[in-house]
């Protein structure tokens, strides 16, 4: 469970998000315009940016939990891949996944190992285990990402645009993936993709205006899409299957 309260986020003297309540304790998708402060939300939630405010973690407050506590709980797909070694192979990359819990000092043990091997036959891309990650498609990159979240074998995974630059085949594939781990995983997901979220079929939160509104069911009819998008839309029927 993630609990929120009074939570403010500012990149320098601009406020993003303001005096947010939220609860979280089952899946969840976050929308929003540009810039509204989904990603912010996002990174909030892990630790990774500074904000006023207080983040609940299983009833503990994340500020005093260490980096490892946190990500043993929450997996973050970031929505860009950032890759700082060039040369690092696609079964390299999904074991940081495991980092930690590797023993200081110690190689990935054989259960790491056959996690991280699993995971990538699991998403169906063992094939690409020693190709280099700058190598790879978009679509290729995007299983990769969800591979080492896996491996990770957090209770919660954040998805943060991960349909963003697919083309529909593969934001098909993402979708899917995305579906069926409800059924083993607490999802989070940010996206501007409707049909996305609707497809996944969460509980929406809403940021307009460095605000939050929350809609248990019902969010995806002409009404609302037209006040909080402060535009017209017409039906937004797609199939993923």
């Amino acid at each position: 469970m993630i609990e929120i309260k009074h939570l403010t986020c500012r990149y320098a003297d601009k406020t993003i998000l303001r005096d947010v309540d939220l609860q979280i304790n089952d899946h969840l998708t976050i929308l929003g315009s540009n810039g509204s402060g989904k990603s912010t939300l996002a990174k909030a939630l892990c630790n990774l940016i500074e904000y006023h405010g207080e983040i609940k973690l299983n009833d503990r407050d994340i500020k005093e939990l260490s980096f490892e506590e946190i990500a043993k709980d929450i997996a973050y797909i970031p929505a860009k891949l950032e890759i700082y070694d060039h040369y690092i192979t696609v079964l390299e990359f999904v074991l940081l996944g495991r980092f930690i819990y590797k023993k200081s000092f110690f190689d990935y043990s054989k259960e790491d190992q056959d996690i991280a091997v699993n995971n990538l036959k699991f998403l169906r891309i063992e094939h690409l285990s020693d190709h280099l990650v700058t190598s790879l498609s978009s679509g290729e990159t995007a299983l990769v990402l969800i591979a080492q979240a896996l491996a990770q074998e957090s209770k919660i995974i954040i998805f943060d645009e991960p349909s963003a630059n697919l083309d529909p085949h593969n934001s098909k594939i993402i979708a899917n993936h995305i579906k069926d781990l409800k059924r083993s995983h607490q999802i989070i997901l940010i996206t501007h993709d409707l049909h996305l979220a609707s497809y996944i079929d969460s509980p929406v939160v809403f940021i307009k205006e460095q605000s939050t509104f929350y809609f248990q069911s019902d969010f995806f009819i002409t009404e609302n899409l037209r006040r909080l998008y402060n535009v017209d839309f017409e039906s937004l029927a797609v199939k993923y299957e």
